[in-house]
């Protein structure tokens, strides 16, 4: 008998998830739901789900895994409108790059029979230069060699977390065990900063004068800078920064001082320090390039996760016995 996954959210994230596990028709069989019914038709055309359910809190009912892929000013709202029909012992997953204030949300709106885990995914190295968002811009293999970064409350049953980390794995990627306050850390630099960044360059061009004559000389050196931004839903990236607020000021504030040394430089007229200065960059990007396509995540902080197999943790008389309180001694994933 096949896991019942809900999908909520049909955009690039879910959309992918979906392609991705559609290769396992025999493990799971998933359900997708989308606030615009259009998306909902066009995920089923595609192979994304088995099947659509418009009604949110209909599509969540008895399913074994639920995954939120929202932008976060949406999460809170659905987690309540899913509570009342959410299974005995179901698995809660969000994909936001937040999750300290997505499990607060969880605490206070999900039943104390749900498992709340969060993730943040990073896709693989073959996609690192997809800009594009929606469902169409969905791949089946999005996440191949990429990492999910996985979190959940201490006391979290580790069938809960080993059934996430099981369903990581058939999206081709490697499950890293982190809590929330260290994924908060790194995504503030890694996926926050990136777009701040993007959006204060075309705030510190556009809106200055001579950008009339700028503009048309402006070619791939500006229109890379500036994708990270281009299809961003701006609420949800305000809602993101503020949400994490000490963990992107702090991003800022390295970006702010790098950005100083570089000035430092040309004021001094140190043309030394300077090509330094960027020549390390160069390296250290170079480096970074090569080590996700590499994507030897074993030996990450973390590592992989020790786990019985996908069916065994849903069918092994795991779920049913996962009653520990949400408040216990024991750490996720023990």
């Amino acid at each position: 008998m096949p896991v019942k996954v809900t999908i909520i959210g049909l955009g690039q994230i879910g959309g992918s998830i979906g392609l991705s596990l559609a290769a396992h028709q025999d493990k799971v069989f998933t359900t997708g739901h989308d606030k615009e019914y259009g998306v909902e038709q066009l995920a089923k055309k595609m192979g994304a789900v088995n099947e659509t359910n418009h009604n949110l809190p209909a599509s969540v009912e008895g399913a074994d895994l639920v995954i939120l892929a929202l932008p976060i000013h949406e999460i809170r709202e659905t987690f309540r409108y899913i509570a009342e029909d959410l299974r005995k012992d179901v698995v809660i997953v969000d994909t936001a790059p937040v999750k300290a204030e997505v499990h607060k949300w969880a605490q206070e709106l999900l039943p104390e029979s749900a498992y709340y885990v969060g993730v943040v995914p990073a896709i693989g190295p073959n996609y690192l230069d997809l800009f594009a968002t929606g469902l169409e811009s969905a791949k089946a293999d999005l996440f191949a060699k990429g990492i999910f970064m996985v979190s959940a409350p201490p006391g979290t049953p580790g069938a809960a977390v080993n059934l996430v980390s099981d369903m990581v794995e058939l999206l081709g990627s490697t499950a890293v065990l982190t809590d929330f306050v260290e994924s908060d850390g790194l995504a503030a630099s890694t996926h926050i900063l990136p777009r701040l960044v993007s959006a204060a360059l075309l705030n510190a061009t556009i809106n200055q004068p001579g950008w009339m004559e700028m503009q048309k000389t402006a070619s791939h050196g500006y229109f890379a800078a500036t994708s990270a931004f281009s299809e961003d839903d701006v609420q949800a990236l305000a809602a993101l920064s503020a949400q994490n607020r000490e963990n992107v000021i702090r991003a800022l504030n390295a970006m702010m001082t790098a950005l100083l040394d570089l000035r430092e430089d040309l004021e001094r007229q140190d043309e030394p320090s300077l090509r330094k200065r960027l020549e390390t960059a160069q390296k250290n990007r170079a480096g970074w390039v090569a080590e996700r396509s590499k994507a030897d995540w074993v030996r990450m902080p973390g590592g992989n996760v020790e786990k019985p197999s996908f069916m065994e943790t849903l069918f092994g008389s795991k779920l049913g016995k996962m009653g520990r309180p949400k408040d216990g001694p024991s750490r996720a994933g023990g």
